[in-house]
């Protein structure tokens, strides 16, 4: 599984994210029992990657839960002071 980015996750639809978190999920507890056998994965750095894929889908799944919506650069760059509260859904 590649990694994958937070924009690229916040474009899915709500049915996709859990699919994809289904997949980080399977792909991490078979990399882990890989190891916990004794065996080796092909790539060391997998596992930690894996984890963080999982946790930014876990994350963005919590803020549409909680309406919250992401800054956006261009608003931070030009020294307003939008916070993730005011750019909630009006």
């Amino acid at each position: 599984m590649a990694i994958i980015k937070s924009s690229k996750i916040r474009e899915m639809t709500d049915s996709e994210l859990s699919a994809k978190l289904f997949e980080f999920q399977k792909e991490l507890n078979s990399e882990r029992g890989m190891l916990a056998s004794g065996g080796r994965t092909s790539n060391p750095g997998k596992i930690s990657e894996l984890r963080r894929c999982v946790a930014r889908v876990l994350t963005i799944q919590q803020e549409r839960k909680l309406g919250i919506r992401a800054v956006k650069p261009e608003a931070a760059k030009a020294g307003t002071k939008a916070t993730a509260k005011t750019e909630q859904k009006k």
